[in-house]
């Protein structure tokens, strides 16, 4: 999705959350500056992707069912939505692709990428603490941004690390994307024990926009768009 297309979505979503763009624009420079000896070329994560089946697996109620699923078909390449690192690892299934905007257990996030796995580190004005932290741990980063893209920082459309994924593996050319575990209608598998309805509010609105964008994708999308995920998307096709 070209910039010029995606940022009127962008406006949206800061204006209903609130977002600063000169922070979000702070956060991509910052990152940009980060990476400059570790950021790895477009083509190696779209050589990884194009013309191939892809699953974006994210985190909701209906992963648990279809884990099986992911185990048994090896022709997928398997994007992980940050925080389901965790339960992939866990349940021995290892991501080739991690979208995370370092929400996620960091350990995991690193185990991911010994193992393998390509990190796509998304930058926003919320998260640049967590970037000053982690980034320096990770060997190779494909940097992302929602606002303007700057010197190996890309913006590939998307809001939250699951639809950013599909977006991902949309502007790639994947043959195809299956969606697992991206229940949008309900609220992330996991929240912590402190987590207030004020939070809880905002991470269900966080996963409307994301659906809203999906829908969006869906109706011009050119990879085949499956969802094996409790929540209908309009214009992506539902299969058990």
């Amino acid at each position: 999705m070209k910039f010029i297309e995606w940022f009127p979505f962008y406006q949206q979503i800061r204006t209903e959350f609130g977002y600063s763009t000169e922070k979000d624009q702070k956060a991509a420079e910052m990152l940009s500056n980060m990476i400059k000896d570790k950021a790895l070329l477009v083509s190696k994560i779209q050589k990884k992707i194009q013309g191939k089946h892809v699953l974006v697996i994210g985190a909701g109620p209906s992963l648990e069912k279809n884990i099986e699923f992911i185990k048994k078909n090896k022709k997928y390449i398997k994007i992980a939505a940050d925080g389901v690192v965790e339960i992939l690892l866990n349940s021995k299934i290892k991501p080739d692709i991690v979208v995370s905007d370092l929400d996620g257990n960091p350990k995991y996030l690193r185990m991911a990428e010994k193992m393998g796995a390509i990190m796509v580190i998304h930058a926003h004005g919320d998260n640049m603490e967590n970037l000053q932290k982690n980034v320096p741990k990770f060997r190779k980063i494909i940097g992302t941004t929602q606002v303007m893209p700057t010197e190996n920082v890309y913006n590939f459309g998307g809001f939250t690390d699951g639809d950013r994924s599909v977006f991902l593996a949309e502007e790639m050319k994947a043959k195809s994307i299956t969606l697992v575990g991206m229940d949008l209608d309900n609220k992330p598998r996991k929240f912590a024990a402190s987590d207030q309805d004020s939070q809880i509010d905002i991470k269900r609105k966080k996963l409307m926009a994301a659906k809203r964008l999906l829908e969006m994708l869906g109706r011009q999308s050119k990879s085949k768009l499956i969802n094996k995920s409790n929540t209908k998307i309009k214009g992506i096709k539902s299969e058990p």
